[in-house]
């Protein structure tokens, strides 16, 4: 769960997410369209949510597709975020 905090703590992994998130199966060159960053940035950004397994590649023939994976997310939210939520959440009684 750590990786899935850090890979999420930089804004610029989050813009990749946020993007993978409009338009799932991307290639690297779709990705690097439209960012401030060199392609060596963004595969390094890359390697960060692969490895915390918040982005799939996959072979198409000669081209690599990066999918977005939400499942470590939900757990985080699962684990983290809905136990604190919940007391919140919860309708209160009528004083």
């Amino acid at each position: 769960m750590d990786e899935v905090f850090k890979a999420l703590a930089d804004p610029s992994r989050r813009k990749l997410l946020d993007r993978l998130f409009k338009r799932d199966g991307q290639t690297l060159g779709e990705l690097c369209e439209r960012l401030s960053m060199t392609r060596f940035g963004v595969v390094t950004h890359l390697r960060v949510l692969e490895e915390a397994g918040l982005v799939v590649a996959r072979r198409a023939g000669r081209e690599r597709l990066r999918y977005l994976n939400p499942v470590p997310v939900r757990r985080v939210h699962d684990r983290s975020v809905s136990k604190y939520a919940a007391p919140f959440a919860a309708p209160r009684a009528p004083l």
